[in-house]
């Protein structure tokens, strides 16, 4: 049977084409045998919008083309990094755009799946930039800019990213236990798959008396961390390159 994969924190850039070819590698063998690929968010280091047509944007859509055009179906989930990622994209790539949180069936049993971002509520630095980005003004008015200057401004803003990850703290980082619980509980499942906290792990716990699962997936800044489902169980896999 073939196996349902899931993948986020690519953080794919020009600058790491060590990365760019990881992804290639999987993109052309592991995805190609694969029921269905999720993508859950950053699969960019930055995206300024799609109307950025650079060789190496190219590259990656082609890419993601090439993989649904072989009919192996493809879903997207926005993150912190690449949330205006738009229906262009979605059209060029042959991609599926799901909302922020989103239970799947996945064989038989109802998953809970998102990028992971919206539950680090103890980064309140960082839960006030997010409403502000995903809103409705924000997006609209940095697509109207010109790309020069987005990229000015992707460019700070990762820079402002490093530093208040390397002054925050662990636990300000990560997750909170009682946003898990609640919105697992407000979608009634028992299991979850997330990104974004580059933790990966997958942890046991009880959620209202009953067996919970969270499972998180890995960056790939220095391995390519991929979530292989099939019906009899999971493998949480990290290819180091």
């Amino acid at each position: 049977m073939q196996p349902t994969l899931f993948v986020a924190d690519l953080h794919l850039s020009e600058d790491r084409p060590d990365i760019t070819a990881a992804f290639d590698a999987f993109m052309s063998e592991q995805a190609q045998n694969a029921a269905a690929l999720y993508v859950l968010g950053d699969l960019f280091e930055a995206w300024i919008g799609d109307d950025d047509t650079s060789a190496f944007n190219q590259h990656i859509k082609q890419a993601f083309r090439r993989l649904t055009e072989s009919g192996v179906p493809v879903y997207f989930i926005h993150g912190n990094r690449d949330f205006l990622v738009g229906k262009k994209f979605a059209h060029q790539t042959g991609i599926q755009l799901l909302p922020e949180q989103m239970v799947i069936d996945l064989y038989g049993e109802k998953v809970l799946i998102m990028h992971g971002d919206s539950l680090c509520t103890r980064d309140h630095k960082y839960m006030a930039f997010r409403k502000k980005s995903r809103g409705w003004w924000w997006p609209n008015l940095m697509l109207a800019l010109p790309l020069w200057y987005r990229r000015k401004v992707a460019k700070n803003a990762r820079k402002t990213s490093a530093l208040h990850q390397k002054n925050s703290s662990e636990q300000i980082m990560d997750v909170t236990s009682s946003e898990v619980d609640r919105v697992m509980t407000e979608a009634g499942v028992s299991k979850l798959i997330h990104g974004h906290t580059h933790r990966p792990a997958i942890h046991k716990f009880q959620l209202g008396g009953k067996q919970a699962q969270r499972i998180v997936l890995g960056d790939w800044y220095s391995q390519s961390s991929v979530l292989e489902v099939r019906a009899d169980g999971m493998q949480l896999h990290a290819k180091s390159f």
